[in-house]
Order: structure tokens, then C-alpha cells, then sequence
């Protein structure tokens, strides 16, 4: 595309974000005299809302205590109410509702998701630490998902090219005594607790959350198996110096899926409960993984001006995988070929974040400065069991081979890798009055990559040191306090291996880097109880690396991506019992520069140029109430080369509660048509696509939560 073409479509992009900000304030306040005048509205509320519902109005993703509205960058977050009312049991569960956002399915063995058209693999956090080991995270002990959108390397370090995704854990500062059992089709069945006690004279609490989950599948043969515990205590809530431990265990078991292959551009049609892979797969096709973390944080007051933060995480993760997956596919013979092999990882890492805000006014400006240094330190040992063909079957009706892990034990490859980083950040909340804000921020990153490979033998050590800035800079504009209008610039780099084991023919290779220009509108009506965010931007990645087409086993730096959006979200919490949210994400994106030909003007891999998302709800004096959803999502390519489609797929979900003493009796009806549907393909090849399930239904009772 010419750049004058590329012109025109962001000015586009941005008269669309521009018209739609401006309709938005000038048709709302109508409704909202209306919604003032009616009933429904006769109790005031004033002030912020302790309890969000489905409304967030703060976020941590600036480390900063600063509302949604004030930050120049687009940030969602799905609440605990919305994962309450989902009966939301996984992370794809959670963000189904995030525009924008598109799924793999991470190898059968973890989370994996595509943010506005680039994969975010290692963009994993839990209350602003880095997790990017490579597993299915759990629920049970998380209070929210926040996703923040776009470059965050100013405060979060390496990576986060379209976004990144950050838990927010359940702290012990309430007394609870709560529990949940599910059961639901295919023999789902799963049970979480959550016991807790605060004391709020001497600002001392405990909490315990868990999770058991033995359950079935649509999905011939496959099952989870998985056991959460997470103990957390508090002391001095509420004083200048408090201190909180936490602790998290997580052991998991499933069967390890690759989904289904595809032939001439297509899925193969075939029942969505088909599984290519060994007969006998609930014994030699199976992933464990085990996560082990500790977090100690503490945080001290010295005035009302200058506050400190110190945490200090560690973890322990271990994978044991096993698979059987389509390799190739014989369109002209209609079979497909089966392998089996196997990875196996030990990882054990720690990191060390100090900040400190302080709060100023110069030349009356406002000054809310953070300054932070981040030091960590990860050791990665990565075995991978050789691959070895062990069929070739028909493949719209696979006969699946008997295997045992006993014939699988050769190695192909062994390292292990050591990743040091050391960062340095500073970034500066600006009010200058009259409704002007500011963000700016840079942060130094020292990121050092040692591996030494042990298979193949005789092989060298290798070593890479990257050290890179990471700026960011944002203007808002709030004419009153329910208006907020921004743009922002920012930029991030991703190392040459980021979260793998350097190799050989890219361990000389500079960092990719991704920036993000963006503006956008953000609305906060109704009293705080609508909230509205409008966001368009250009992302573009380059640097990316890519297969030497002269000579195929050398990787050189020759890439572009970008994704030109427009993402519209927003969330309703009435005094009435109408609840809901809604999203929509219009993704433009594609390969605009490769080392490979065949790649160029590609468009993204994953990634629906259309996709929505709307969730309503209604409840009835607190006594029992119903809700309804559906999800859209459009066309994806499934491979970088763009030979095999996903067809776009529209699901509907179902729901309804009764409180019944002290119970909350729950019913979720998932895909209420029965769609039959793809959720999530690999992202670099297009025979492993996962489909979606069938019409389910889970019952839940609660009890305290």
C-alpha cells in the first residue's frame, strides 16, 4: 500500500473515532436527563463507587492511583461481577469480552492470545509482575483482568507489542466466608472456597482462595485435572507501612490439543468432538504443569506527598508435555500425517520492583511522578523431545495409533538460557488545570540473554546484551468531568528470543521495535454508571524477523506489521439492575515488508478485521435475575502465508440466579444455537485449529462470593 494510501485510511480511521467522540456527548445527556427524571433514578450517589460493578472507573496499569479517564491509552477490564455472572472458568473465558483481543490455543498446554493483530505469548503479568510462564492460568484467586492496550515497555519492560494482560489477585482486607460448586455438561465439574478474615482496628487480615476441577470434554479424550491454593496475609492495612504475602500453587493436567487439521483452505468437516492424535491419548498425550509463586509486598507512606512500594516476586514452573498432532496434510490423497513428540521445561525465576511516587506542584502544575527500578533474574531449562511420525490416516476419518512414551525418549534439542534484566523508569502524571493532562514516561532497559545448548553437542554458548529506551508521552483534554479526550505515542521493543532459548542464527539480531500512535475519547456518565472509551491507532512492529529466502537457514531482521483499529467498548451499572457491557474492534492488519515475498500485504494471522462482543443483564431487588450475551467474530486467516480461512461464527449465551437464603443458585447456557465454530487456531500453522464447544450448560451455587 502507497504511503498516500495509508494516509487516507488513518485519516479515515481518525475522522470515524473523531465524529463518533463527538456524537457521543451531544446524544447522551439527553438520556441522561431522561434516566435523572425517571423512577428508577430517584436515589442520588455521589462520590466513587466502592464496589465498580460492571463499571470500572480505576485502574493499576499506570502503577499510578489515577481514574480510566485520566490516562491517554485505551485500558480494559473485565470485573469480578462479569466473571460472577459469565461463570467464567478460564482466561479465554474472561476475554471473550475485551475487543480486540483473538485467541490460539497456545499448543494445548497454555494461555495464549493476539492483541490488536500481534501475538502477546509472554505478555502475562499478575499485579504488575511479570508471568510468561507457559501455562493455563486460574481464576479462583483473581478479582479482575485488566488489559492494557498497545506498547507498555515504559513501565512493564520488554514485549507488549499490542497490549498485555494483568491479573489482579483477591487481597485479604475482607472478612469472607465463601465456596462454589459447578457441575454441567461433559461431567464439568469444579469447586472453589474463599475463607478470609479482616480486622480493621489493627489492619490485619488472612485469605485463602482454591480451586479442585475434574472435568470431561466435547472434545474426545480430553479432560483437566487441577488443584489451586492460594494463602495471602495482610499487616497495617490502613497505617503508614503495610506489608502483604501472598502465595500461589497451581498444578494442572489436561490432554494436550491441537484441534483440527485443514485441507484446500478449510477446517475439514468433520464432528467437532474428532481428536487427531494416539488412541490411547489420556496416557501418553498429556500436558502437566506445575507453578509455584511467592510475592512479598511492601509499601510505606513517609507523607501524604511521598509514598514507597518494594515487591519481591519468586517462581517455580514445571511442564511435562506430550503430543500427538497433524504434521502434514496430502490434499490429493485426502490423509493426514500424524507425529509425536514431546517438550519438557523447569523454570525458576525472581524479580525485585522498587517505586516511589511523590506528589509536587510547580508553577501551578500538578505533579504525580513515579520513579522505579526493576531488577530480575530467570533461568530456563527447555528439553525437546524428538519429533517421529507414528501415522498416516484418512482425514475425515482418522484411525488413531497406540503409542507409549517409552519409544519417545530421545532428545532433539536441550538448553538452558539465562535472562537478566535491569530497568530503570521514570514517569511523570501532569495537571495543568483547565482540563489538560499529560502521561509522559521513559524507561532504560538492560536485557541480557546467555544460553548454553547442550544438544546438538559442540555447540556455543550463546550471548546477547540489548539495551533500549522505552518512551511514552500523552496529552488529555477534559472539558468537564464527564469528558475525556487524548492522544498518545508510545514505543517497545521485543529482544531477539524474548522468553526462549538464543539459537544460533538469531542471536546477532537487533530487537524488534513496535510503536503506537492512538487518540481516543473516554465518557463517564449517568453519575460514574455509564462508561464509554473510543480509541483508534496505527501499531507497527518492525525489525521482525524472518527466513532468509537466498538461504533459508538464516533469520534476518526484514519485517513490518502494522494494524490500523478502531476499538469501541463500554459498560452500564443502573440503580435499576441493568447491567451490561458491550464491545466492538475494527483490526486492519497486515505484513506490509517481509524477507519473504509471499508474506507481504498479508494480513494478520488470528485476527478478525470485524468482531463484537455485548453481555446484558437484569436483576430483580436483589432476588433473582436473568442475562443474556453474544459474541461476533469475523473471518481470520490461520496461517502468515494466508492459504486457510476461519469462518467468522456468531455464538449466544444464556443466564439466570436466584438467591435462595443464603445461596445464589446460578445458571449459564453457553452457545445457545449450537453454532459450530473455530475458536482459536496456532498462528503460524494451518492444519492445528481448535473448535468451539457445542450447546453447554453449568449449574453453580454459591455461597458468600
Amino acid at each position: 500500500m502507497s504511503e498516500i494510501s495509508s494516509f487516507i485510511l488513518t485519516s479515515r480511521l481518525a475522522r470515524l473515532v473523531a465524529t463518533t467522540a463527538i456524537a457521543l456527548p451531544l446524544a447522551l445527556p439527553a438520556y441522561a436527563e431522561e434516566a435523572d427524571n425517571a423512577p428508577d433514578a430517584s436515589i442520588t450517589v455521589t462520590g466513587v463507587r466502592e464496589n465498580d460493578g460492571y463499571v470500572p472507573l480505576n485502574s493499576g496499569a499506570a502503577k499510578i492511583a489515577v481514574p480510566i479517564k485520566d490516562l491517554p491509552q485505551s485500558i480494559a477490564v473485565v470485573p469480578a461481577e462479569v466473571l460472577r455472572d459469565q461463570r467464567a472458568m478460564s482466561l479465554q473465558d474472561a476475554l471473550k469480552n475485551v475487543p480486540g483481543v483473538s485467541f490460539s490455543h497456545g499448543d494445548g498446554q497454555r494461555d495464549q492470545v493476539t492483541i490488536r493483530g500481534f501475538t502477546a505469548i509472554a505478555d502475562q503479568y499478575v499485579d504488575g509482575f511479570r508471568d510468561d510462564g507457559l501455562y493455563f492460568r486460574d481464576l479462583s484467586n483473581v478479582e479482575r483482568v485488566e488489559v492494557v492496550k498497545g506498547p507498555a515497555a515504559v513501565l512493564y519492560g520488554r514485549g507488549s507489542s499490542g497490549g498485555l494482560i494483568n491479573r489482579v489477585t483477591k487481597r485479604p482486607n475482607v472478612d469472607i466466608i465463601g465456596g462454589a460448586l459447578t457441575y454441567g455438561s461433559k461431567n464439568v465439574a469444579r469447586g472453589e472456597i474463599d475463607l478470609g478474615h479482616f480486622d480493621q482496628d489493627s489492619g490485619v487480615g488472612f485469605r485463602v482462595t482454591g480451586a479442585l476441577e475434574d472435568s470431561d470434554s466435547f472434545r474426545d479424550q480430553q479432560f483437566i485435572k487441577r488443584v489451586a491454593v492460594a494463602p495471602s496475609f495482610l499487616l497495617g492495612e490502613g497505617s503508614d507501612t503495610s506489608i502483604l504475602v501472598q502465595a500461589d500453587y497451581l498444578k494442572d493436567r489436561r490432554l494436550t490439543d491441537f484441534g483440527i487439521p485443514a485441507i484446500n483452505g478449510h477446517v475439514v468437516d468433520v464432528p467437532r468432538s474428532t481428536y487427531y492424535g494416539a488412541a490411547n491419548a489420556k496416557d501418553v498425550d498429556v500436558s502437566r504443569s506445575e507453578v509455584l509463586s511467592q510475592t512479598v509486598t511492601l509499601a510505606h507512606r513517609f507523607s501524604d506527598s511521598l509514598s514507597f512500594r518494594n515487591g519481591l516476586r519468586h517462581y517455580r514452573y514445571t511442564l511435562d508435555r506430550h503430543n500427538t498432532n497433524a504434521t502434514a496434510v496430502n490434499a490429493a490423497a485426502r490423509t493426514v500425517t500424524l507425529s509425536h513428540g514431546g517438550i519438557l521445561r523447569d523454570e525458576d525465576g525472581w524479580s525485585n520492583q522498587s517505586e516511589l511516587t511523590q506528589k509536587i506542584e510547580l508553577g501551578g502544575t500538578k505533579h504525580t511522578i513515579l520513579y522505579g527500578v526493576e531488577f530480575a533474574r530467570q533461568v530456563k531449562d527447555a528439553d525437546t523431545v524428538r519429533s517421529s511420525v507414528v501415522a498416516v490416516t484418512p482425514i475425515l476419518a482418522p484411525v488413531n495409533p497406540v503409542l507409549s512414551n517409552a519409544n519417545f525418549t530421545t532428545l532433539s534439542a536441550s538448553s538452558v538460557s539465562k535472562m537478566t534484566t535491569r530497568g530503570i523508569y521514570v514517569q511523570d502524571f501532569v495537571d495543568f488545570g483547565h482540563g489538560i493532562k499529560a502521561l509522559v514516561g521513559v524507561r532504560n532497559d538492560r536485557f541480557k540473554q546467555e544460553t548454553r545448548i547442550t544438544i546438538p553437542a559442540n555447540s556455543k554458548p550463546l550471548e546477547r546484551v540489548d539495551n533500549k529506551w522505552s518512551p511514552r508521552a500523552g496529552l488529555v483534554f477534559q472539558p468537564d468531568e464527564s469528558q475525556s479526550y487524548y492522544a498518545s505515542w508510545s514505543s517497545s521493543f521485543q529482544p531477539s528470543a524474548e522468553t526462549f532459548a538464543l539459537a544460533a542464527n538469531n542471536a546477532d539480531i537487533a530487537p524488534e521495535k513496535t510503536t503506537n500512535k492512538e487518540i481516543g475519547a473516554k465518557y463517564t456518565l449517568l453519575d460514574n454508571r455509564l462508561s464509554i472509551q473510543i480509541a483508534g491507532f496505527v501499531l507497527k512492529r518492525t525489525g521482525i524477523k524472518g527466513s532468509d529466502p537466498a538461504n533459508p537457514q538464516v533469520v534476518v531482521p526484514i519485517g513490518t506489521q502494522r494494524t490500523r483499529g478502531v476499538e469501541v467498548s463500554g459498560a452500564l451499572d443502573l440503580p435499576s439492575g441493568f447491567r451490561a457491557i458491550v464491545g466492538y474492534a475494527y483490526l486492519d492488519g497486515e505484513v506490509t515488508k517481509s524477507a519473504n515475498a509471499l508474506f507481504v500485504g498479508k494480513g494478520s494471522t488470528l485476527t478478525p478485521k470485524n468482531s463484537a462482543n455485548v453481555f446484558l443483564t437484569k436483576s430483580f431487588d436483589g432476588r433473582f435475575g436473568v442475562g443474556a450475551g453474544a459474541n461476533y467474530v469475523g473471518n481470520r486467516w490461520a496461517d502468515p502465508a494466508n492459504t486457510t480461512v476461519l469462518e467468522h461464527y456468531i455464538t449466544a449465551d444464556a443466564m439466570a440466579w436466584a438467591q435462595v437464603g443464603p445461596a445464589r443458585l446460578q445458571i449459564n447456557l453457553y452457545n445457545v444455537f449450537d453454532k459450530n465454530y473455530i475458536v482459536s487456531g496456532h498462528g503460524t500453522s494451518a492444519i492445528l485449529n481448535l473448535p468451539g464447544a457445542p450447546r453447554t450448560v453449568l449449574g453453580t451455587i454459591r455461597f458468600g462470593l
